[in-house]
């Protein structure tokens, strides 16, 4: 359905329930008594509007460097920016998508071509695949040859990058689901060609990288009061399957 449903319904919930927190009335919510009074509410997805979508840990390996060191993977984090619905203001990973189809009903089901959509929309500047108001107008918006020069680079040899989903959650704030991925660039030539190419959309205020060998920066990172809640599952859940992976 419309994305300005959701904005005008579910999507207040979370504000909501901050507003009444800081008034010391939590017994007044009564957006969340009509839409998610209760358990049985959460799970029935077919008698409730249940957006959400997939956000994801973006790892990026990088080669050594005389001022940084070895070589390691640059940890993406963005502070989202004010003009965004969702997590405003707050820390996330990026990116991070409503799941929604484009044109292809049947292809754009999948999770990864959101995962890729909102990759290149966030990090790689295509605007014409932002579908969160207007319509797309691209019979095949993500063909091979309207990609980005670093995606382009990307998709050319599958073992350039990874795509894993790490988790999957029931918000129950906002009562979105949500698919935590985590997506690893493993070509450290990425790095030398597009790494300065990277930067965020309108839906940021500022990008933060952290080394993954970093383990003090890292661990000051998880205890930062200002992420949003979806954010940290999906930063932790990846961070685990990172070094998990690169374990020995």
């Amino acid at each position: 359905m419309p994305f300005i449903e959701y904005a005008v319904s579910m999507d207040l919930l979370e504000n909501e329930l901050i507003d009444t927190l800081a008034a010391s009335t939590p017994d007044q919510l009564p957006m969340r008594d009509h839409y998610l009074p209760n358990l049985y509410s959460v799970l029935d997805f077919t008698g409730r509007l249940c957006a959400g979508g997939v956000l994801a840990l973006c790892a990026i390996a990088r080669p050594s460097d005389p001022y940084r060191g070895e070589k390691d993977f640059a940890l993406v984090v963005q502070q989202r920016s004010s003009h965004v619905l969702n997590a405003a203001q707050r820390l996330s990973v990026i990116p991070k998508g409503f799941h929604q189809p484009m044109t292809d009903l049947h292809a754009d089901a999948q999770l990864a071509s959101t995962l890729m959509r909102e990759l290149e929309e966030e990090l790689f500047g295509r605007q014409d695949v932002d579908n969160t108001v207007g319509g797309a107008c691209a019979a095949a918006p993500l063909h091979p040859g309207r990609m980005s020069e670093p995606m382009r680079w990307l998709m050319a040899d599958e073992s350039r990058i990874r795509m894993e989903c790490t988790g999957f959650g029931l918000n129950l704030v906002s009562g979105n689901y949500e698919f935590a991925c985590l997506l690893v660039i493993e070509d450290d030539e990425f790095w030398t060609r597009y790494g300065g190419e990277i930067e965020a959309n309108w839906e940021t205020s500022g990008l933060r990288l952290y080394s993954s060998l970093d383990h003090v920066l890292v661990s000051d990172l998880v205890t930062n009061e200002s992420w949003s809640n979806e954010g940290l599952f999906a930063f932790l859940q990846g961070i685990r399957s990172l070094r998990e992976s690169n374990a020995g």
